[in-house]
């Protein structure tokens, strides 16, 4: 969506960026009463931060499913608050947005499974440890129970990038990067028409090309070839 991210309290005079507070109360005297005072620019970020310290505190008191599910909600509410554009600019596809939608269907997947087994139960903890800070464990060791979720994880997450870097498209044409996302949206689509039941490596590699897009139109341009041959890696599989 497009806003004023320049306002003014019309109480106290205060002015602020609402790109980063989100939100229109003044952060001086809470008033409610502000104005735009800058032209319209397209945002869909607004401040949050994962931060799933209460969930790992509950690990000694209480069962998986229920530790699954808290994490999951936390994760939910992060994710929901999350966009790619800032103040009219693109933003990276952030390893921390990645790894809290992996948790989120991780988390959804062994709340509502009777039985699940320890490889992924212990893949889930540690994706758990490190989920917040960007930290995912390696693709190799995404457990065959887990492998659904997974690949559904990495869909859902590059749909969100892709929503917002078809946005920025439209207001920065840019030929090249668009048939480049529409590759990657193809075999999005594949995944999803699957039910996430592919190989996690396809899925992982879906998401570094995902990345190398978001690069390569904000000026990286040798992100392109690195975009391509993920691209290609899953395409040598497929055939």
């Amino acid at each position: 969506m497009k806003v004023r991210g320049e306002r003014e309290c019309q109480d106290c005079g205060t002015r602020w960026r609402y790109y980063e507070t989100g939100s229109i109360a003044c952060p001086d005297c809470g008033s409610i009463h502000s104005v735009g005072i800058d032209e319209h620019t397209e945002h869909t970020d607004t401040p949050a931060t994962l931060d799933l310290t209460p969930v790992r505190s509950r690990i000694d008191a209480d069962h998986t499913r229920e530790i699954a599910d808290a994490a999951a909600e936390h994760c939910r509410e992060y994710t929901r608050k999350r966009g790619f554009i800032d103040a009219g600019e693109l933003r990276q596809f952030d390893q921390t947005f990645v790894a809290a939608v992996e948790l989120q269907h991780v988390g959804t997947h062994l709340a509502r499974e009777m039985r699940h087994g320890d490889p992924a139960e212990r893949y889930f903890y540690e994706l758990l440890g490190g989920a917040d800070d960007g930290n995912r464990p390696a693709v190799e060791d995404v457990p065959s129970a887990l492998r659904v979720p997974y690949g559904l994880a990495m869909a859902a997450a590059v749909d969100s990038y892709q929503r917002d870097v078809r946005t920025y498209l439209d207001a920065h044409p840019d030929p090249t990067a668009r048939q480049l996302s529409g590759r990657i949206r193809d075999h999005r689509k594949r995944v999803e028409a699957l039910d996430g039941d592919v190989d996690p490596a396809d899925a992982n590699r879906l998401v570094h090309a995902a990345r190398g897009l978001g690069s390569y139109i904000t000026g990286d341009e040798s992100a392109f070839v690195r975009a391509e041959n993920w691209l290609a890696g899953i395409e040598d599989d497929t055939i």
